[in-house]
């Protein structure tokens, strides 16, 4: 058995996150750029009807999802703990696969959002280059994570705040507007309500297809939730913090995007051309910024890039934290070169934040090259990659509950219990497939296939089946039998040896 996260001699995270740390680190990472830009594109492609209904169903997954991870990381809080899991659980191969495939996944996410960010700058100072912003964004977010934990966890916590807030006041707006109750004098043609949400051939607009187009976007939209499993290690008391994260941060999320979806059905035909517009330097045709603007708040254009510039640098920001750990743990478990593993006196993976910020550097590509191409070729490459590390949170659950009945123990010990075991696992396992393998089926329908493009999406499937088999030819691994899979040790009646 691969050495794991676990051992009492070695040198230890420091456990600073509070709850509400926790519950906001989710929120942060998840609600973004997806909600305050893409949402506008999944209306206007499928429809007000068939957005809600993808919301509903992806949610009902991150749900399941959630509930997984809240059940392992109660049980067994480690840093980078789909690592660990997918070593201890499944096969040390598969765990080698999943730590690398999410530091990738994160450490090119912070690239995509510090390319965005000077994107957006460029809204305000369009004469000031876009890598000297990357530069600038990168070292701050560098700062927040170099000092300790909790200039992570405080830096996430106020970004989020604010992003609640404003969807809250964007709620509020929209609901005023339905009931006739606030909208611009001058748009006296403008009748928001379920007129809207049937024009033409809405609720459902574009059959199936459209439809799971949308429900790629929303896929997309809800990754983040799983940093909760990451920062489990360093989470004070996590047996009653992580079971009280997992319970408010999926439903609060879900609250929030249903609803802003529901109000943009409400307010904006789905034919309204400026909900075509999604990319970054159109700030100005964000639905939330059309929705305050027939409100009669003209600073909405503002007001809004400021919020998606915070939102920006918040999933950056979580970006980093979650890579560096994992980059940590799997240093620690012998999977990545040991200097990775050292800690400063204040118990912060610097040099594994070093190497992180090196590979987030890539931003500076978009500075030197054509912008919009290069954003998109890797927010392509790093989608899959997230996908992936939902996969392996279903499987590891269902092999950790598996292997705990199979040795004996009794589920009333769990500090965390996932309910619908083992239908939600296997369900969410299944949805996650569809998504993945359907995220680009158009590139292969239309008359010439556009293997660029395909590349560019499915390029995170065949690397990590690359590291998965590559590992386990070196070093001879197998699947673990469920009664060697070590469990003792965590076990609340036999005494927990912490993280």
């Amino acid at each position: 058995m691969e050495h794991l996260e676990h051992d009492a001699d070695a040198p230890r995270l420091r456990r600073s996150l509070k709850a509400r740390h926790l519950s906001m680190i989710a929120i942060g990472g998840s609600i973004g750029t997806g909600l305050f830009l893409a949402s506008g594109a999944t209306v206007a492609t499928a429809g007000p009807g068939s957005a809600l209904l993808a919301y509903g169903l992806v949610g009902l997954m991150v749900y399941f999802l959630m509930t997984s991870l809240g059940e392992m990381a109660a049980y067994m809080p480690v840093s980078g703990s789909f690592q660990v899991y997918g070593s201890r659980f499944v096969d040390p191969a598969f765990g080698f696969a999943l730590g690398w495939n999410y530091w990738y996944n994160w450490a090119i996410t912070i690239a995509v959002e510090l390319a965005a960010a000077a994107i957006v700058m460029h809204y305000w100072y369009p004469a000031v280059p876009g890598v000297v912003w990357s530069a600038a964004f990168l070292l701050l977010i560098l700062a927040l994570n170099y000092f300790s934990v909790k200039g992570f966890g405080e830096a996430e916590y106020w970004c989020s705040i604010l992003k609640v807030i404003t969807i809250i006041a964007f709620i509020v707006t929209g609901v005023l507007m339905i009931f006739g109750i606030m909208s611009e004098p001058a748009a006296h043609d403008f009748h928001p309500g379920l007129g809207v949400f049937h024009t033409g051939e809405a609720p459902f607009v574009g059959g199936l297809p459209a439809f799971i187009g949308v429900a790629m976007i929303v896929g997309f939209s809800f990754q983040g939730t799983e940093l909760i499993g990451v920062a489990a290690g360093e989470s004070s008391n996590p047996g009653e913090t992580i079971p009280r994260a997992v319970r408010q941060i999926f439903w609060r999320i879900l609250m929030f995007y249903a609803l802003s979806i529901l109000v943009i059905g409400l307010i904006l035909p789905y034919n309204d051309p400026s909900l075509l517009k999604n990319g970054m330097e159109d700030v100005g045709a964000s639905p939330f910024t059309l929705v305050f603007k027939r409100a009669g708040l003209a600073f909405a254009a503002s007001l809004m890039n400021a919020v998606i510039l915070s939102a920006i640098l918040s999933a950056g920001n979580s970006g980093m934290y979650a890579s560096t750990r994992m980059l940590y743990t799997l240093a620690r478990n012998g999977m990545a070169p040991s200097v990775f593993a050292r800690l400063s006196a204040n118990g912060v993976p610097r040099n594994a934040l070093y190497a992180t910020t090196v590979i987030a550097g890539l931003c500076f590509l978009t500075s030197l090259a054509n912008n919009n191409a290069v954003y998109l070729w890797l927010l392509n490459s790093s989608g899959m990659t997230g996908f992936i590390a939902w996969l392996g949170i279903a499987i590891c659950h269902y092999r950790f509950r598996r292997a705990y009945l199979h040795q004996g123990y009794t589920l009333d010990d769990l500090h965390y219990r996932a309910r619908w075991f083992p239908l939600g696992p296997l369900l969410a396992f299944a949805l996650c497939m569809v998504i993945m393998l359907g995220q680009n089926y158009a590139a292969f329908t239309s008359a010439k296939v556009d293997w660029n493009a395909v590349v560019a999406t499915y390029i995170g499937i065949p690397l990590f089946l690359l590291l998965w088999l590559g590992y386990k030819y070196r070093h001879g691994t197998r699947l673990v039998p469920l009664h060697a899979i070590e469990l003792a040790d965590y076990h609340p009646r036999l005494g927990r040896r912490d993280a």
